[in-house]
Parts: C-alpha cells; structure tokens; sequence
C-alpha cells in the first residue's frame, strides 16, 4: 500500500454512503502481528490509527452493545 509503512486488508463502514458520508475504514494489519489499523475513508492519506485486535473487538462490541449511546444534555 503507497504511503504506509504496513499492508492493511481495508473493510469500509457498511455505515459508509456512495456520496463520501462521514466513514471509517479499519482491516487487520497484514504483518501477523495482530492489530487493527483504522483511518478516515475521507482523507486516507492522514494519520492511521493502530490497536491490539483485542482492544478493537471490545470497542466494537462496546458500540454494538451501546456503551457509547449519544447523551441528550
């Protein structure tokens, strides 16, 4: 992959629009170290974010099971 000092198998939010909505992209890094990279689909070419695969799956799990719900003031 140009500009990255890693291979990353890039999956796109399902949440993602045709028209460049606001969106994520995240994948396994492919280097067998066990981390997930993640970046803005918008501006791939700005910082890539990278965790643990198992500090990934506990955020995600944490927004499915909603932990991180909106707060009404």
């Amino acid at each position: 992959m140009s500009g990255s000092l890693f291979d990353v198998a890039w999956h796109i939010s399902s949440k993602s629009d045709s028209n460049g909505g606001s969106c994520v992209e995240a994948g396994p890094v492919l280097d067998g170290s066990a981390r997930v990279a993640v970046r803005d689909s918008k501006d791939r070419a700005a910082a890539t974010l990278v965790y643990p695969a198992d500090g990934w799956t506990a955020f995600v799990d944490g927004v499915k099971g909603g932990d991180f719900a909106p707060i009404n003031p």
